[in-house]
């Protein structure tokens, strides 16, 4: 059962807020991945403590930089079911992880960062992850 959206709408903004767009179906997020061939960062968004504490702060503080993503996108895992699993379809090989970035690049995956990568680390530690992969790829 999905978390009522009263509990998740401030947790949207924080991403939405920084230029994100949200993808609530599974029909938004094929469109936006299908054929996309620019550098896109997917936020996969939580409700968990370590998306509060280091995975948000963190990405809106990667985009504080020279280089980064043209595209922004957001689905909420325990909020956006459809829209969730089939963004995760994309970032296979990675198992299913909420908070998760996916950074693509002509399609394909070229870093992933897990929540198991995002416990325990600070929301600097986060950006200066993303940043390295932007400075490679964007």
């Amino acid at each position: 059962m999905p978390y009522p959206e009263m509990m998740v709408a401030p947790m949207r903004a924080e991403l939405t807020h920084q230029g994100f767009t949200e993808l609530k179906t599974s029909e938004e997020v094929e469109n936006a991945m299908n054929g996309n061939n620019e550098v896109t960062l997917v936020v996969v968004n939580s409700v968990c403590g370590c998306a509060a504490g280091s995975a948000r702060p963190g990405v809106v503080a990667s985009l504080d930089y020279d280089k980064k993503p043209a595209k922004l996108f957001t689905v909420f895992a325990g909020q956006d079911l459809d829209a969730t699993s089939k963004a995760r379809e994309f970032m296979i090989p990675f198992p299913p992880s909420s908070p998760a970035v996916a950074l693509f690049k002509n399609g394909e995956v070229v870093h992933m960062i897990e929540r198991h990568m995002i416990e325990g680390r600070t929301a600097e530690m986060v950006a200066d992850n993303l940043k390295a992969a932007y400075d490679e790829h964007c």
